[in-house]
């Protein structure tokens, strides 16, 4: 695999299951669908799945708390839509609906996983992404309540560990992962994990 200095690694080529599938074994991943573009960026942002996330006093107040309900794989479509809505001082966001199809698409092949948080009966928070073997890569993350995101994140950590998943990548670090625990590995460590990672036995 040759990347470019900012991860770019190929442009075009589809979101078909099978590409996709391909892509996340070899560490890469899209950012975009019109054109396609494939990205493996150095350093890799990831979560140690033995020390799992970093949980806030408060955070963990309101998860003993119950008020919130976390379920798996119930409205991935959902999720997906809510990660594509605009942001604060965005005009559009990455994900597309036709990035948004080939998710929907991978998820019924069985790749493709959402975790969601309810309150009160609607979906305020939840995070999709792809599992390959013993590697789970989180793609995004949203919420509409306060904490909703973080819930989703620390939930589906501890169930990736729970599983026997052996690598959580979320790519690129930013503010929030950084602040839930991600750090950062160059890219060929990455790439060494991700290689033992797809060896694991393991279910979503």
């Amino acid at each position: 695999m040759t990347a470019r200095p900012d991860g770019l690694v190929a442009v075009g080529g589809g979101l078909s299951v099978a590409r996709l599938r391909q892509a996340y074994r070899q560490g890469i991943f899209p950012w975009s669908a019109d054109p396609e573009t494939w990205w493996s960026p150095d350093p890799r942002a990831v979560i140690d799945l033995v020390r799992g996330v970093r949980v806030s006093r408060r955070l963990a107040q309101k998860l003993r708390q119950g008020r919130f309900e976390v379920t798996r794989d119930r409205a991935f479509r959902q999720v997906m839509e809510a990660c594509g809505g605009k942001r604060d001082g965005q005009d559009s966001s990455w994900i597309s609906p036709a990035l948004t199809q080939a998710y929907v698409a991978l998820h019924e092949a069985g790749d493709a996983h959402s975790v969601e948080v309810w309150l009160d009966g609607g979906l305020v928070g939840g995070i999709y992404g792809v599992a390959a073997g013993g590697a789970f890569a989180g793609e995004s993350m949203f919420h509409h309540e306060a904490d909703a995101s973080k819930i989703a994140l620390a939930s589906l950590a501890d169930h990736l560990k729970g599983q026997g998943f052996v690598l959580f990548d979320v790519q690129v670090a930013n503010p929030f992962t950084s602040q839930m625990g991600a750090e950062e590995i160059p890219r060929r460590e990455f790439l060494g994990r991700l290689r033992k990672a797809l060896a694991a036995d393991v279910a979503f």
